[in-house]
């Protein structure tokens, strides 16, 4: 499989060891906005680029019938533009806040706990969630899609940072060194507390993930997720 890779940090450089240990080729390494690139020679693209070039690059992916595998966060205002879009042009597109195995699993445990806690309100719910200090949005977009989990669930209305109130359900986020990404979802009453969390070690999981999920698309046209990758319901 020919995959051309969209943003070349740290991700970018660990989904390229990834993709070559699984006899994978990588065609091209697009870390700046470039109008000479060649999507003749890409089966897919994944992206994980800066949050203000997600977008055009998902664009340009689309608009060349080149399934995208977007996993960079903070350019979510214009998703529904992207599905849109998707679906004229007949292509394939995955997002996903995050790309962990462990950590899809991970979503679907919190959206379970969400439903068996929804009739008990003596819990107060918060989200905390630590990255590394390069890191540059806030909150993650994982502990955004547990929240959304949590909302869907019960009575809480909305998530702020750094703020609760009855309908209001508070993330934390921590920039700490260079933590790959911890995520705690706990609730909390006076006589005890319920936790459930998620740590990775390492950045691999999430590079692992991002070319499985490259792997899947070939050959599909949709807008996909995680979910359907993994085969969750």
């Amino acid at each position: 499989m020919r995959i051309a890779l969209f943003g070349y940090g740290k991700m970018g450089q660990m989904i390229a060891q990834v993709a070559l240990k699984r006899g994978h080729e990588i065609v091209a390494k697009i870390d700046e906005n470039s109008e000479n690139i060649d999507f003749s020679t890409m089966d897919v693209a994944i992206d994980f680029s800066m949050p203000e070039a997600a977008f055009g690059n998902i664009t340009k992916c689309l608009d060349n019938n080149v399934p995208i595998i977007s996993g960079t966060t903070g350019w979510l205002d214009k998703y529904d533009d992207a599905i849109t879009l998707c679906n004229e042009k007949k292509g394939a597109f995955i997002y996903a806040s995050n790309f962990s195995l462990g950590v899809n699993i991970f979503f679907e445990l919190n959206n379970y706990l969400a439903k068996m806690m929804q009739n008990l309100p003596e819990y107060n719910v918060e989200l905390e969630e630590i990255h590394h200090t390069q890191k540059l949005d806030a909150p993650s977009g994982t502990a955004i899609t547990l929240a959304e989990g949590v909302i869907a669930n019960s009575n809480y209305k909305q998530w702020k940072l750094d703020s609760a109130s009855k309908e209001t359900l508070k993330i934390t986020s921590k920039r700490i060194g260079a933590v790959p990404g911890t995520h705690t979802v706990a609730y909390d009453s006076i006589v005890d507390s319920i936790e459930i969390k998620h740590t990775a070690h390492n950045r691999e999981g999430f590079a692992l993930g991002a070319v499985t999920a490259a792997e899947w698309i070939i050959g599909k046209t949709g807008v996909f997720s995680m979910r359907d990758v993994l085969n969750l319901g």
